[in-house]
């Protein structure tokens, strides 16, 4: 072979072998560069997961933050102080149950099994409530709206050897019957603590009330129209001027009079019982005028 043909090949040999290299080493690192500059890495939110949130839900009131009451292992007091948002919960707690006072809330305690109970308690989970209640106490709030529970669990979610709010609260149902049964009874221990009375001319009647009467007569209605089992006694008194019978039967008219006009202001006739005392029950002198004209009324009470 020529000196001529050795120089092309070599050459050729030299362009085949470069350019192999090229593409073996050189694009391989190239594309891997390009992949590493172009790929986007998404970003992933680390959640922290040693949290217990303090939580006062019920019918009315919803706070919740992510700070919490706080105890040290195998002790049943409350860690002081006390962060500033559980204290911001504890207020809003107490401004609650002032406006509702029928609200009972229990609170429950919780204790590990591995926990050692120290204290008078039965379970240290009791103990635990006792004192959120005796510090809620402390705090203003009405010791005769808790109740406490204690229980004891396998864990719990602690940070070192402190644990993070074991303790529940739980608002009870509000029976808001009784509540309006209660409202109504209030009514009816006023009426008849002061109750309406009529006051009469010798041998006449009169429905010329006063504006205090008039309130007497609403308060009287409305009470019967949401209280559909009650009922209304009218006793009808006189002075003693002339005999007992004629007394007796004068009293009895004036109680009849005073039904009819309270039939007249809505309320069932057949809902009101009459009775006449004539002279018997004075509460006036019969000797003086303004005695005699105390004595001659009629007492209209719920029964």
């Amino acid at each position: 072979m020529s000196k001529k043909a050795l120089y092309v090949l070599g050459i050729a040999i030299t362009i085949i072998l470069g350019t192999f290299l090229y593409v073996k080493f050189c694009c391989n690192c190239s594309m891997t560069t390009t992949a590493i500059d172009t790929e986007k890495v998404p970003s992933v939110a680390v959640k922290d997961t040693n949290l217990v949130p303090f939580v006062l839900n019920g019918s009315g009131i919803d706070y919740r933050t992510n700070d919490n009451l706080k105890f040290l292992k195998s002790s049943s007091a409350v860690i002081i102080p006390v962060s500033d948002s559980v204290t911001i919960g504890i207020e809003n707690l107490k401004t609650f149950l002032v406006s509702n006072p029928k609200q009972k809330i229990t609170i429950t305690g919780y204790a590990t099994s591995d926990e050692t109970n120290t204290t008078t308690f039965e379970n240290l989970g009791l103990a635990r409530a006792n004192d959120v209640k005796n510090y809620f106490v402390s705090k203003g709030l009405s010791g005769a709206q808790f109740d406490t529970k204690g229980k004891i669990i396998e864990t719990w979610k602690m940070n070192a050897d402190t644990l993070l709010g074991p303790v529940e609260y739980n608002f009870d149902t509000v029976d808001t019957t009784a509540v309006s049964n209660d409202e109504w009874t209030i009514l009816k221990d006023r009426i008849n603590a002061d109750p309406l009375t009529l006051h009469f001319n010798t041998n006449k009647t009169s429905d010329n009330l006063t504006g205090v009467e008039k309130q007497k007569v609403t308060d009287i209605v409305k009470y019967m129209d949401h209280i559909k089992d009650a009922a209304i006694l009218i006793v009808g008194h006189t002075d003693n001027v002339g005999n007992r019978d004629a007394n007796i039967v004068l009293g009895q008219k004036r109680a009849e009079f005073s039904k009819n006009y309270l039939s007249k202001n809505g309320i069932d006739g057949t809902r009101i019982s009459l009775e006449s005392k004539g002279p018997d029950e004075p509460i006036g002198e019969n000797t003086t005028t303004d005695g005699k004209a105390n004595n001659r009324r009629t007492v209209i009470t719920i029964k």
